[in-house]
């Protein structure tokens, strides 16, 4: 990722981290050897958020993160969400999203209902990632926070 996505993510991050201080919030966190870009955990619950910016393959990750869950590798949580957010990269001119979402949310979906304590849940992400040198979007922080909101809306504390 670039340094605009790098500061979306820490946005991310720390917003979450004021919205539900009861999960240790931190990025780059890696299950194995794949990388999350945010983590939030406590004693019983495991929060990822995969931020899809501009990936060729946006299912790569959360794949593997369900076939990990499918091995064990979350065994000491009760609880995992897996959140997948969706820039607007992948939004389509005419309207929709692109197959590489689709196929995205669909792996995630059936991945969640084969692996009993993980739960999966996509979102947009209302930023369109500028090209290399263009500017970011004035309202990134707002739409972040917005996103975030979202997110923290799924559980209590």
């Amino acid at each position: 990722m670039g340094e605009f996505a790098d500061a979306v993510r820490d946005r991310l991050r720390d917003t979450l981290a004021e919205r539900r201080p009861s999960l240790d919030w931190e990025t780059e966190c890696r299950v194995r050897r794949t990388p999350i870009d945010v983590v939030g955990t406590n004693a019983d619950r495991f929060v990822a958020v995969e931020l899809e910016w501009r990936r060729a393959d946006p299912a790569n990750n959360t794949a593997k993160l369900f076939y990990y869950a499918d091995e064990g590798a979350f065994g000491e949580y009760d609880d995992v969400l897996v959140c997948q957010l969706f820039s607007g990269y992948y939004d389509l001119q005419s309207g929709g999203v692109s197959s590489k979402r689709e196929v995205a949310e669909f792996v995630g979906e059936t991945a969640a209902e084969s692996v009993e304590y993980v739960a999966f849940h996509p979102f947009r992400l209302p930023i369109d990632p500028p090209k290399r040198g263009g500017e970011r979007p004035a309202e990134w922080r707002t739409r972040t926070d917005e996103t975030a909101a979202e997110i923290s809306a799924l559980f209590d504390g």
